[in-house]
């Protein structure tokens, strides 16, 4: 599962590449933070059920986070 930690890790540095090479900052920021993140939690060698603890936890706050801001900071399209 630790593996799996950091192939998440990689696949988040290369959609934060392609975003800091489409001069969207802000969204490479993000998924820059993230891979971090992935990378720091992959080398920590938890056990199973904490990795799968870890990642359902990331799971609830993208989901919650993308929900508010696709309704409450998009608006309403025209």
């Amino acid at each position: 599962m630790a593996r799996m930690f950091r192939v998440l890790g990689f696949w988040t540095l290369a959609i934060a590449l392609m975003a800091f090479a489409g001069d969207m900052y802000e969204f490479a920021l993000l998924f820059f933070i993230q891979t971090a993140v992935f990378f720091l939690i992959g080398y920590l060698n938890f056990t199973e059920r904490t990795y799968l603890l870890v990642f359902w936890g990331y799971m609830v706050l993208a989901f919650l986070g993308f929900t508010y801001w696709s309704v409450f900071e998009m608006g309403i399209p025209v």
